[in-house]
C-alpha cells in the first residue's frame, strides 16, 4: 500500500532528473552536508539508523566517490558538519552531534578530507549550513568560499534530502538570486548522493511523541521542493 502512495505521489508530482556530465570548462564546487556518524553510522547517536540503511548507505558510496574525483581533480569541496554543544538543544530533535564527539565527524570513509588541503569543513549548529556559516563578524565562510574559487555551480549531496539538503539548497538559491553568492549560477542536487531517515507510519502509531517521516517518501519530496525552488536535479554524475 505504501509502495502504491508513493509511486502515485510520483506520478502526480514528478521530479525532472537528467544525467550531469561535468568537465573543467565550468568551475563546479561539491558541498557535502553532514556526511557525519552521527546521521550516517549505524548506532552512532539519536538520529543515526539502527540498521544498515540501503539509501543512506548509497549516499555515502557515491559521496566518497565524487570526494575522490574532485580531489584527484583539485576541484573546491566544502563539508558541513552538524555538530552541537552538549547544553545547546535543537527542538525538536534529540541531543545529537555533539561537538568533541565521533557522532560530529565525517564517516570514516571521508575522514581523509580533514587533511585535505582542497576542502573546507565547516561545522555547524543549525540545520540550514548557509546560516550556519555565518561568522560573528557578519561574514560568511561559504559566501567566501564561492567567491575565492569563481565557482559558477555547486553539486549538492547529503542527508537529510528533506531537511539540512534542501535547507541549505534553499537559502543558496535565495542568495543567489539577491546576488550575494556571486559568480554562482546553478544549485544541482545529485538524488542518488541524497537521503534521509526512515520512520514507518506503522511505529510512530505507537508514540505520540514521534512524526511518521516514510523514507522514500519524504526523499521525493524534498527533491521535488528543491526543484520547485530552482535547483536542478540530477539522476548521476559522470565526468569528462
Amino acid at each position: 500500500m505504501v509502495s502504491q502512495t508513493i509511486d502515485l505521489l510520483k506520478e502526480q508530482l514528478p521530479v525532472d532528473q537528467q544525467p550531469l556530465i561535468l568537465s573543467g570548462d565550468v568551475k563546479t564546487g561539491l558541498v557535502l552536508v553532514d556526511v557525519v556518524n552521527g546521521f550516517c553510522t549505524v548506532g552512532a547517536g539519536n538520529l543515526a539508523p539502527r540498521q544498515p540503511d540501503k539509501q543512506i548507505s548509497r549516499m555515502v558510496e557515491e559521496s566518497v566517490r565524487l570526494s575522490r574525483v574532485f580531489t584527484e581533480k583539485k576541484w573546491p569541496i566544502f563539508a558541513f558538519l552538524d555538530t552541537h554543544d552538549r547544553d545547546t538543544p535543537e527542538p525538536p530533535y534529540p541531543p545529537h552531534c555533539i561537538a568533541g564527539t565521533e557522532e560530529a565527524k565525517l564517516v570514516p570513509e571521508l575522514l581523509w578530507l580533514e587533511n585535505e588541503p582542497n576542502a573546507t569543513l565547516r561545522c555547524k549548529d543549525c540545520i540550514d549550513g548557509y546560516l550556519g556559516s555565518v561568522e560573528k563578524d557578519g561574514t560568511n565562510v561559504f559566501v567566501k568560499w564561492v567567491e575565492n574559487h569563481q565557482i559558477k555551480q555547486i553539486l549538492v549531496v547529503g542527508i537529510c534530502t528533506d531537511i539540512c539538503v534542501l535547507d541549505f539548497v534553499c537559502s543558496a538559491l535565495s542568495a543567489r538570486n539577491r546576488r550575494l553568492l556571486s559568480p554562482l549560477e546553478h544549485v544541482i542536487i545529485y538524488s542518488h548522493a541524497c537521503a534521509t531517515y526512515d520512520i514507518p507510519v506503522h511505529i510512530a502509531r505507537d508514540n505520540k511523541d514521534v512524526i511518521a517521516h516514510p523514507q522514500e517518501l519524504m526523499h521525493h519530496i524534498g527533491l521535488y521542493i528543491a526543484r520547485g525552488r530552482g535547483a536542478q536535479i540530477v539522476s548521476e554524475v559522470s565526468f569528462q
